[in-house]
């Protein structure tokens, strides 16, 4: 499908949230790095299309310069954890996970484990933040948004959207979890594989096995520890039993940023949808350098390498095993 179809079918859906005939005003809780470049696509387009669009961020967000001119308006909320120390712990744990070892599968899972509760309790620090600023909380009420935008590996969305009591509206590419336990999405795993287990869908039965106790390991985890900090926080705001699961999954809209074509097949829930390739724009002229760069390239062509938005630097090992491994194949890169 194409960007342009992607995009209308995805206003249609966020429409439906508004009153006939008028613009509406969505509340963001703002997400980091890619998170935040894939929602600020969506974003721009309804403001674009008049709707008022905030964005609620903390003030050691590393994204958001409260300074700069966007047509997004940018509700900064105070944080005890400052700027430089939330960059360098993300740098550190990115790191730490791009080279955590995978010759051993407890070591390598459990560490991983430890790395996204270090990020949970701070996003739940952030979350208490926000619900404890009385004042932030008036001003917000007070404002009447239509709906709640965010993506569910930053939570605290869902909590703002039951506190307010309005729609709330998902972008995410994967997560570890809050799919399967939250939303209810279905991923049998006989022939759909675990999210970072690297295997496929045509596995052996061995395989089969080892992808068996992915799943059993990460519903253990999931489901017995930090999810319990965020059952009993929910709880203690809300004034009454919950949990994240219970709250998150009364999303009304989950929108998956790829295209199914590049999913494994599985069942799919009717408030789900694809949206893949929001950040694909219309081709530019190359600059003079590069365009004689990829006219040298012959017909085999050339691949474009990125380690996205969060790894700026790498130990000179793995490079030359990334850069190894690109001088087999054919095209420039």
């Amino acid at each position: 499908m194409s960007v342009k179809w992607t995009s209308v079918i995805l206003l249609i859906q966020l429409s439906f949230y508004f009153s006939s005939g008028s613009c509406g005003k969505v509340l963001v809780w703002a997400a980091e790095y890619s998170h935040w470049m894939n929602m600020k696509t969506i974003l721009e387009e309804l403001v674009q299309r008049g709707h008022e669009v905030t964005a609620l961020a903390s003030s050691a967000s590393i994204l958001f310069d409260p300074n700069n001119s966007s047509a997004l308006k940018i509700e900064v909320f105070p944080t005890s954890l400052p700027k430089p120390e939330f960059e360098n712990i993300v740098t550190q744990e990115i790191k730490r996970w791009i080279e955590l070892p995978k010759d051993t599968f407890w070591l390598y899972f459990s560490q991983m484990q430890e790395i996204m509760w270090k990020f949970g309790d701070i996003f739940r620090d952030f979350c208490k933040d926000v619900v404890s600023n009385k004042k932030l909380m008036k001003k917000l009420q007070e404002s009447r948004f239509d709906v709640v935008f965010a993506d569910p590996i930053f939570p605290c969305s869902e909590l703002l959207a039951e506190l307010f009591n309005i729609p709330l509206v998902y972008s995410l590419r994967f997560t570890p979890g809050f799919e399967k336990h939250c939303g209810g999405f279905l991923f049998p795993p006989s022939y759909v594989p675990v999210v970072m287990s690297e295997l496929s869908d045509q596995m052996t039965f061995m395989e089969r096995v080892k992808n068996m106790i992915y799943v059993l390991y990460f519903d253990f985890c999931f489901q017995m520890y930090d999810m319990k900090k965020w059952d009993q926080f929910y709880s203690e705001v809300l004034g009454r039993p919950t949990t994240l699961s219970e709250t998150m999954g009364k999303a009304d809209i989950w929108l998956i940023r790829n295209s199914w074509n590049f999913q494994f097949p599985h069942p799919l829930l009717p408030n789900v949808d694809f949206i893949g390739g929001l950040l694909c724009k219309p081709a530019k002229p190359l600059p003079k350098e590069m365009e004689e760069f990829v006219q040298s390239s012959g017909e085999n062509g050339v691949v474009v390498f990125t380690l996205g938005s969060m790894i700026t630097n790498m130990k000179e090992e793995r490079a030359n095993v990334i850069a190894s491994a690109l001088a087999q194949i054919p095209q420039k890169i």
